[in-house]
């Protein structure tokens, strides 16, 4: 299995802290940035790291090595301003991904034109469905059940297309059920184990939250 990827997460306010702590819940290395002390000390014992900076700050952001990260998440609150200048400055500092948050479509359409390599609007999108997304692209949903169980929706990977139910044999290896197959609006529901997985393919699978995440991992393609 690769490495594990690494995440910044900047701005802690309740989107922000939301992906921040369920990206570290996965157990993933988390930097939380916020220029509020006060947030930085909420967080504090949820991630890997907490640092109270001025992510406007070019030279700030270099001195805490968000290059270094895998994915930066720009996930500043009102102020569209700061959420610009501090996309540009990553793009600049050349972080491999960037995932912006959006206040409305224009805030969105800037952040994309300014180098942002996926933009979230929050009403849309919960902190927990990001934090699936990122360490894992094909992830296209994901619904809690309760605590310990939930579904998710998962575009067929390179490494299942051809393969059958049986082969891929998801049941015995990750503890988890693939509930249905859908593919250009039609829904297989209860596939049989000959079902072949095809390009396009969305796999919805239903299992323990633990044995989700390790599917997720396995199939997972940057």
């Amino acid at each position: 299995m690769a490495a594990k990827k690494q995440f910044a997460i900047i701005g802690m306010g309740r989107f922000g802290s939301s992906i921040a702590q369920s990206l570290s819940k996965m157990g993933f290395e988390v930097l939380a940035i916020d220029s509020s002390e006060q947030k930085i000390q909420e967080v504090v014992n949820m991630v890997t790291h907490a640092v109270s900076a001025d992510c406007t700050d070019e030279e700030a952001l270099k001195a805490l090595g968000v290059r270094n990260f895998d994915v930066v998440v720009v996930a500043i609150g009102q102020d569209i301003q700061a959420s610009i200048l501090t996309t540009l400055i990553l793009k600049d500092l050349g972080v491999p991904k960037i995932v912006a948050k959006a206040q409305n479509e224009l805030h969105g359409k800037v952040l994309s034109k300014i180098g942002a390599d996926k933009v979230v609007f929050p009403e849309r999108d919960m902190g927990t469905r990001v934090a699936h997304n990122l360490i894992s692209p094909n992830i296209l949903d994901y619904i809690e059940l309760s605590d310990d169980h939930s579904i998710i929706e998962v575009r067929a990977s390179s490494l299942m297309v051809g393969k059958n139910l049986k082969e891929l044999d998801i049941r015995a290896k990750y503890g988890c059920n693939v509930m249905a197959i859908k593919n250009n609006g039609k829904t297989n529901i209860s596939p049989y184990a000959e079902d072949r997985i095809k390009e396009g393919d969305i796999l919805v699978i239903v299992g323990l939250n633990d044995h989700l995440h390790n599917l997720e991992l396995a199939y997972s393609e940057s």
